[in-house]
């Protein structure tokens, strides 16, 4: 436990020096700085160590510290800043921290306007209503959040795209395009509603769905169940009627530094002309090779009910350097990925959403592979700048390289 956290502890249980307390832990010896304050809150029966020793030098998961501070609020001790620092942790184990309930507004608005400039090597694409490859576009997005009560949030987002080319008919439209509900039931966090629906390399989507995320001990499951996928038509972005349903569950942790996660995906098309049922497994591993510099890849394996002769196997690696805060001015970050992706391995991955419209990308033939990099730079306090570069190709149709480059600058409030 690092001596800040000791000492906000022990003053926050009016912890005081005593010379008469009893040495608990072997590796805490007299006279050490933390003695007495270890030793008080040890006798408070906050903190147990492990077994005979304290164990100062070790790492400590962030709910093995909620459990101390949930210790010491049973105690009466005012721990207001812990106890928002491990709010989520808390609520895990069932711990309510009336304190921390917002004293704001019961709503809020926030939001963001973003330009983005996109052009492809080819510029007869379709893009809701700009006929080109390459557009010039401004999206407005305003977030309406409201608290229904001590457990339970709304959020709604109205969303306005304007492609700054003639004959556009939907410049002026305004739509509801998201509106969901949070909260928790007992110590799962639950969603629903029409929301956002992201993991890069599998899913870039809005759709009707239900999420839950139950955490314990630093393991995460996560589960989703959704309809109405609104992906683009890429990948299984070709079924996207009320009967076409999406699963997903996932467990993720660490060991040590090394990030890992397991996911099952099972997809259900009941459409002509969709892809059918459809099942993905994947493993995902990240590492921090060195500071700022994570290393990540993915293996990836489906199988389809409609065509058993499909390539099974794909998978992703990526390099990721840093990367831009929209908080903190002059932060800025790098990244490459490379993606061998069959066509029954993914859904609608983040790649394909940026760099979809390409006619020179014919999907869905056999998935797709190739390069994506990118970098990001916080010009100002909310104002962020992004450049991400695509060079993809069929895997096994056309060898026709698509080129697409995307430039944008969002601004937020």
């Amino acid at each position: 436990m690092k001596k800040s956290l000791v000492l906000a502890m022990a003053m926050a249980m009016g912890v005081t020096a005593s010379a008469y307390a009893a040495n608990p832990f072997s590796d805490v010896p007299a006279g050490h700085w933390a003695y007495d304050s270890i030793s008080q809150l040890e006798k408070a029966g906050v903190i147990d160590g492990y077994g005979s020793v304290f164990g100062g030098e070790k790492l400590m998961t962030r709910y093995e510290m909620a459990q101390i501070v949930a210790k010491a609020m049973a105690k009466g001790a005012n721990c207001d800043k812990l106890a928002a620092e491990f709010a989520d942790e808390l609520d895990a184990l069932g711990v309510r921290v009336a304190k921390l309930e917002k004293k704001v507004d019961n709503v809020k608005i926030t939001g963001n306007i973003r330009y983005s400039y996109k052009g492809a090597n080819k510029g007869d694409g379709n893009h809701n209503g700009a006929k080109s490859a390459s557009y010039n576009r401004f999206r407005t997005r305003l977030f309406v959040n409201g608290g229904i009560n001590n457990n339970w949030k709304y959020t709604g987002m109205l969303e306005n795209d304007r492609y700054m080319v003639s004959g556009n008919a939907k410049a002026d439209d305004i739509i509801l395009k998201r509106a969901w509900v949070d909260g928790r039931i007992g110590g799962v966090k639950v969603s629903g509603g029409r929301k956002y629906f992201n993991v890069a390399t599998m899913i870039d989507s809005e759709a009707d769905g239900l999420e839950a995320k139950y955490s314990f001990k630093g393991i995460n499951v996560t589960g989703w169940a959704m309809k109405n996928l609104k992906t683009d038509k890429v990948g299984y972005g070709t079924a996207t009627e009320d009967s076409d349903r999406v699963y997903m569950a996932k467990i993720d942790t660490k060991f040590e530094r090394m990030g890992t996660a397991i996911s099952y995906w099972k997809v259900d098309s009941k459409e002509p002309k969709g892809l059918g049922v459809g099942e993905i497994w994947t493993l995902a591993l990240d590492y921090p090779v060195v500071k700022d510099l994570k290393l990540a890849g993915e293996y990836f394996h489906g199988d389809n009910a409609k065509d058993k002769d499909n390539d099974k196997n794909g998978y992703s690696i990526s390099l990721n350097y840093r990367g831009a805060k929209a908080a903190k001015p002059g932060t800025w970050g790098l990244w490459a990925n490379y993606q061998d992706r069959p066509l029954y391995t993914m859904i609608s991955p983040s790649i394909l959403v940026y760099a979809a419209h390409n006619p020179d990308l014919k999907l869905p033939a056999d998935g797709f592979k190739g390069w994506e990099f990118g970098g990001n730079y916080t010009f100002a306090k909310n104002i962020v700048g992004g450049l991400r570069y695509y060079d993809l190709q069929d895997r096994e149709g056309d060898k026709k390289h698509a080129r697409t480059v995307w430039g944008e600058v969002i601004f937020t409030f």
